[in-house]
């Protein structure tokens, strides 16, 4: 199995929650082909650079959704053809 560097595995988790989101961690798990820990790490930059929105949904249960300026940032990746 070849490794994925950081900046690969958030482009992953972006495009998942672009083409499939708002998700559950554990659905982005699986989708995205990344660990939970590895994740949790990962969605927490992608809050801090204002990529990916938490949300609470019902009394306890969290999804993330991409926002805006992911999706640019995403554009962006895919236009130079990376």
């Amino acid at each position: 199995m070849v490794r994925r560097s950081k900046p690969e595995i958030c482009v992953d988790i972006l495009k998942v929650l672009a083409l499939h989101g708002p998700l559950k961690p554990t659905h982005i798990t699986y989708k995205a082909k990344v660990n939970f820990n590895l994740l949790k790490q990962h969605l927490d930059f992608l809050i801090k650079q204002n990529l990916v929105k938490k949300r609470t949904v019902g009394k306890k249960k969290a999804v993330y959704a991409i926002t805006k300026r992911g999706i640019r940032v995403l554009r962006d990746f895919w236009e130079k053809g990376s």
